[in-house]
């Protein structure tokens, strides 16, 4: 059976990730966060194991990394903190990681849409450009998801993904359509998605901007 390590389980995407990692898969889950006692509510204690922590943490963030099989990071918004968590799976031999950023961080972005997501996020885009390549410079088995812009809707599993080289697909994607994604890599035995760095958006959404703006 296997054991995915959730890091940053409080955030929005793991909100719907975990209910649905519980309903489709057998998997145990740790639920890594800080204050996470506070902040995660465990709803099956016999598949769920909360963590307090933080990324900077080695100790506990070794700890964790004991018996699991994949890793999935909410955020990739800091080198440090992505080094350790890099370090933390090598020194454990944990192989999967799958860890979300931003579309933008390959200039795969181009036209209008382009042009305003730069305009909006540039400053996070340089940010991640580096964590990206701290993870693609790894020996660890990755997919790196660069994220549309995201938005909640409820049933709206629909994502569309484009791979490196390519231009990106769309403006947007809903939050619960990112949770199927990592579903689907998680149970996928076939290593397509292994080492890759893709976008990923909802399909019929090439905007100028994101409905939602």
């Amino acid at each position: 059976m296997k054991t995915v390590l959730i890091l940053g389980a409080a955030g929005q995407i793991s909100s719907f990730l975990i209910p649905q990692l519980l309903k489709q898969t057998d998997f145990n889950l740790k639920l890594y966060a800080r204050n996470a006692q506070s902040r995660i509510k465990v709803s099956d204690p016999s598949r769920e194991t909360l963590i307090d922590g933080d990324f900077n943490d080695a100790a506990t963030l070794n700890a964790a990394m004991d018996g699991v099989d994949a890793v999935y990071l909410n955020e990739m918004r800091d080198i440090t903190s992505v080094k350790n968590i890099i370090a933390a799976m090598d020194a454990n031999h944990v192989r999967q990681l799958i860890g979300a950023t931003v579309l933008g961080i390959e200039d795969e972005v181009k036209g209008a849409f382009g042009q305003w997501n730069t305009s909006m996020i540039e400053s996070s885009i340089t940010k991640r450009k580096v964590t990206a390549k701290a993870v693609e410079n790894s020996d660890l088995t990755y997919t790196l998801l660069r994220l549309a812009w995201l938005y909640n809707k409820d049933g709206n599993t629909n994502y569309e993904l484009t791979e490196s080289g390519e231009p990106f697909g769309g403006t947007q994607v809903s939050r619960q359509a990112v949770a199927q994604l990592i579903i689907d890599i998680l149970n996928d035995q076939s290593r397509k998605f292994a080492r890759k760095s893709l976008g990923v958006n909802e399909p019929n959404t090439n905007w100028d901007k994101p409905s939602f703006y």
